[in-house]
């Protein structure tokens, strides 16, 4: 059993106390921090900034006046949460913080006048600029499917907002015995866990509203995280049996084949990479023959959001390089790249990293501005998701820069212990929760 400290430690952790420990005043006050982009990144490295020092003046460029959080959004589908409470306001930071927002579309970046202009026309200097614009969805990645079949009739939902709300009503009023298919996306991408947990989720609820109906992924991959720990959840939970080489992995007693499951995972080496999709007969074309499907849910290729392509801070893969030690851009100087569009290397495209990035440049810059060395930077990642409501599972990692200069992961143990006790597993999943709220206060709050 995790135990009451471990818990506070590892809270402790989550909140940025080890990745920007002694917060230190800056000393040049009046200088101007602007950011690009209010989510989880680009809040956070507000808020850490006002706090290492109030003098500074940062500005925050976020067309959207209300935050929908992406993490815990697949629990909308499963009637968990709702989209209400996915929303997230910027009054504190603004209000207890001085942060100035400036709700408006970043344009252009002019790196040697070192001014960024809005949509509307507006101009703002700056002496340190932080860009943190998510992702963009690949729509076109996948044959025959668009962003106007997105938001109509074969919905993404991994960026969340109106195609969110269309997946739960179109799951929520499947047909009986009706089938879910999931297009999973290609490495790299948002939160690694999340398409797995969804398509676990939606089990559970069709397990008491829809029971006959079946659940599928088709996979581009031959494994994902937390595979081997969810797949034992699956088996526990819904009769899930492994594939063959995962079992000798999974270090516990699975149970035995009962009546067929309703969760399916195709991975690439048995044909489930999605190769085209016709809307029309709402069929799935994968490697391994078509899937005929009564609710598809397609995750695409992902890459930087396109501000960053609008900046010049993307290269040929479609993200951001940057300086590990400091997060900036590799292409523009005195410009740092947080989040989902930098390429962090063993890092994944986390919140939790986003959160833990924007903490460390929240420091460098200050540093910086004040003659002072930043020191060794340590990063670290929890990405927590549920096999079940009550089931949860994690993968936790450390890193630091590697001799070869790349961010790389120092710990070994990373999940859930396959020995876990039936009280562990559900405290995992009252983490989970636990978790969603106190990040969400880290950052907004």
């Amino acid at each position: 059993m995790t135990t009451r400290r471990q818990f506070l430690l590892a809270g402790a952790a989550s909140l940025g106390m080890a990745a920007c420990p002694a917060i230190v005043r800056a000393g040049q006050a009046t200088a101007r921090i602007v950011i690009v982009g209010g989510g989880v990144g680009g809040a956070t490295a507000a808020k850490y900034l006002k706090m290492a020092d109030p003098r500074l003046q940062v500005t925050v460029i976020e067309k959207n006046p209300v935050y929908i959080r992406p993490y815990g959004s697949s629990e909308v589908l499963n009637q968990h949460t709702t989209m209400q409470a996915l929303e997230v306001r910027y009054d504190t930071l603004r209000d207890k913080y001085g942060v100035a927002f400036v709700f408006d579309a970043a344009k252009s970046l002019d790196p040697v006048a070192k001014t960024v202009t809005t949509a509307s026309g507006q101009v703002l200097g700056y002496d340190k600029l932080i860009v943190a614009p998510g992702i963009k969805l690949r729509y076109d990645s996948l044959p025959g499917y668009s962003e106007q079949l997105a938001e109509t009739q074969v919905p993404s939902a991994w960026i969340p907002g109106a195609q969110t709300a269309l997946l739960a009503r179109q799951l929520q009023n499947m047909r009986d015995g009706g089938v879910f298919v999931l297009a999973a996306p290609p490495n790299p991408y948002r939160c690694p866990p999340g398409p797995y947990e969804r398509a676990a989720l939606m089990t559970e609820w069709f397990a008491k509203h829809n029971p006959r109906a079946k659940v599928l992924i088709a996979d581009p991959k031959d494994s994902f995280v937390t595979d081997e720990t969810a797949m034992l959840g699956w088996n526990r939970l819904y009769g899930y049996q492994p594939p063959a080489e995962y079992r000798s992995k999974i270090k516990a007693e699975l149970l035995p084949p009962g009546k067929p499951c309703a969760l399916e995972w195709l991975p690439a080496k048995a044909g489930g990479t999605p190769q085209r999709l016709d809307a029309k007969t709402m069929t799935l074309h994968t490697a391994g023959g078509p899937i005929k499907a009564d609710v598809i849910n397609v995750i695409p290729a992902m890459v930087a959001g396109q501000i960053a392509v609008d900046f010049g801070l993307t290269n040929d893969s479609g993200f951001c390089p940057v300086h590990r030690t400091t997060f900036e851009s590799t292409l523009h100087k005195d410009v740092h790249v947080i989040g989902d569009a930098s390429i962090a290397d063993a890092m994944p495209k986390s919140g939790f990293s986003a959160n833990t990035q924007a903490k460390w440049v929240a420091r460098v810059i200050t540093d910086q501005l004040a003659g002072r060395d930043s020191g060794t930077p340590v990063w670290e990642n929890t990405c927590y998701a549920l096999a079940g409501k009550d089931y949860g599972l994690f993968v936790a990692d450390v890193f630091r820069i590697k001799e070869d200069g790349k961010i790389g992961r120092v710990n070994k143990a990373r999940y859930l212990p396959f020995d876990a006790t039936p009280a562990q597993i559900r405290l995992s999943a009252v983490y989970q929760q636990a978790w969603i709220q106190a990040f969400t206060q880290d950052i907004f709050a």
